[in-house]
């Protein structure tokens, strides 16, 4: 009997019933896959009824771009120990010269200078930075901070058309043979010249001394820091600068000033350039100038600036010019305030603080100004400009003084402003021979809510002002007779003859307490930090 041969098997191949049944299954079990995807498992099942489906699966690669950040480099620079042949970047192997180290640098770089040690010439190093990745340029080692002498050159420290920089711990001098008319020195120089928009610059802890430049104010000046705009083709400014915590003396002509080319707009027709490019983020703060040739701390083209917590000593005091101790030119909404400022020189001027030419909405507040040669206010707008909505509030004046015609403790000159406000000042000298107020012929400017106290002689301090708006101040050894609110009283300080801020704080039952009207500015807290009541009391103490 033969054996029968063993059947083929044949693979089970499903209907076209079948395969619509797995689409449904497929689609049920799989919601997220694609109509592509769905469509390719429809064809499969349907020819599978005709022929075995072969298929091969292509699984999509992932394309990934993996971002490394860039490794950054620190370099060391020892002017008395190193090589320049070294590599630069280690504590043992630091260069020498400031040459080597004027090199280019790219964000998240570091300089470092070593301790202890003097360079001689200009350190101007190159490079952009970034408000995260700035380039710093630091300090090393123990000791004093390391020390560059420009020796009379432009600059001690320059940076030319480059942003991103922090620069923290150095010593910074410059000082060279007598100069001459036009030799401009500065300890610190930042110089954007037909550059755009700089950003973001610091400056910490750093010493700036004996730089002996010359007179100049701008556009191009002399001075300790400064950081300024040139040209006249591309329209250039800075974005982020902030000087803090350092210190300027004994320099010419500037302390600490920002200045640009780029001041035209309708406030000023006359500017330089041909629009109006405002440096933004500017703070000046916690810094100690003393001793300069002209103005301690000035903003030049700044919109929203804030000046504060600064002490100067000592300003005007070898230049020929006009000069202040902290002011603002064609700048808005700067804000001056926690100062102090004393040792102006001379009359030319030599104001504490100064309302000046084209400024819009500025406000000196919390100050205390004494001792000043020049006084301690001006109001002087300059000619064919436009200086609006400013404000003088809640500051002390003890024992300035200006014994020139036509200033005086306060002098409204120069050009007329608008709506100037001066309010909840306590202001008091005791120097013979000074003007309370004065006015050379100007309007635009309000006294309310202040005390005014003269110098203890038969004279006292005249307020000569017969066009400025005075109403419901306090006066004693002065008098305004056009004031239809006057207070002709004692206010009775807290010390007779004040020497100190602390001093003008009102005894109970002085006139002045309640004595004055509500000002709708906003304003919570006086010089002390007191709540101010409703009535206030009149001056700069609202204490209870």
């Amino acid at each position: 009997m033969s054996t029968p041969a063993p059947r083929r098997r044949v693979p089970h191949r499903p209907t076209p019933r079948a395969a619509t049944f797995l689409l449904a299954l497929a689609t049920a079990v799989l919601p997220t896959a694609t109509a592509a995807t769905a469509a390719t498992t429809a064809t499969v099942a349907t020819t599978a009824t005709a022929t075995p489906a072969t298929t091969t699966e292509t699984r999509p690669r992932p394309t990934t771009t993996e971002t490394r950040p860039r490794p950054t480099t620190t370099h060391y620079l020892d002017c008395t120990s190193g090589n320049d042949t070294s590599n630069g970047t280690s504590v043992r192997t630091p260069w020498r010269t400031l040459a080597k180290a004027s090199t280019a640098y790219r964000p998240g770089d570091r300089l470092l200078l070593k301790r202890g040690t003097t360079c001689t010439g200009t350190l101007a190093p190159t490079g952009n930075g970034t408000p995260t990745s700035p380039i710093r340029l630091d300090a090393y080692g123990t000791g004093a901070k390391p020390h560059i002498e420009g020796a009379g050159a432009r600059a001690a420290l320059l940076l030319r058309n480059s942003q991103g920089w922090e620069i923290r711990n150095l010593d910074l001098s410059n000082t060279g043979p007598a100069p001459t008319p036009e030799q401009r020195r500065a300890g610190l120089l930042v110089l954007l010249t037909d550059f755009g928009v700089g950003r973001h610059y610091v400056v910490g802890h750093v010493d700036v001394h004996d730089v002996n430049g010359s007179d100049h104010k701008d556009p191009d000046p002399s001075g300790g820091i400064l950081f300024v705009v040139q040209g006249d083709r591309t329209p250039t400014r800075f974005d982020g600068i902030r000087i803090e915590d350092s210190t300027v003396k004994h320099v010419d002509r500037t302390g600490i000033g920002t200045m640009s080319t780029w001041g035209r707009r309708t406030a000023y027709p006359d500017g330089p350039g041909t629009s109006f490019e405002p440096l933004t983020g500017v703070r000046i703060q916690r810094n100690d100038v003393r001793d300069v040739g002209g103005d301690a701390i000035v903003t030049h083209n700044a919109d929203g600036a804030r000046v504060e917590h600064n002490y100067v000593n000592g300003f005007n005091m070898r230049s020929a010019g006009y000069n202040a101790g902290v002011w603002s030119w064609n700048s808005d909404n700067v804000l001056t305030q926690y100062n102090e400022v004393t040792g102006g020189h001379g009359t030319r001027d030599s104001e504490a603080f100064d309302i000046d030419g084209g400024n819009t909405d500025n406000v000196f507040q919390y100050n205390y100004s004494h001792d000043n040669e020049g006084g301690f206010l001006l109001v002087c707008n300059g000619a064919g400009m436009t200086s609006k909505g400013n404000k003088v509030r809640h500051n002390i004046s003890i024992n300035d003084r200006n014994t020139e015609a036509p200033y005086g403790v306060v002098a409204v000159v120069c050009g007329p402003t608008t709506d100037t406000q001066v309010h909840h000042n306590t202001i008091v000298t005791k120097h013979p021979h000074t003007r309370m107020v004065s006015n050379n012929g100007q309007t635009g400017t309000t006294f309310r809510n202040n005390v005014f106290v003269g110098a203890p002689t038969p004279t006292g301090s005249p307020t000569v002002d017969t066009l400025s708006t005075f109403s419901g101040n306090l006066y004693l050894n002065t008098a305004q007779p056009r004031d239809p609110y006057a207070v002709n009283a004692d206010p009775l300080f807290s010390v007779p003859a004040p020497a100190t801020p602390g001093d003008v704080r009102l005894k109970p039952g002085s006139p002045a307490r309640g004595a004055g009207t509500p000002e709708a500015d906003g304003v919570t807290r006086d010089y002390f930090g007191n709540r101010i009541p409703n009535p206030p009391h009149l001056g700069a103490y609202q204490g209870r």
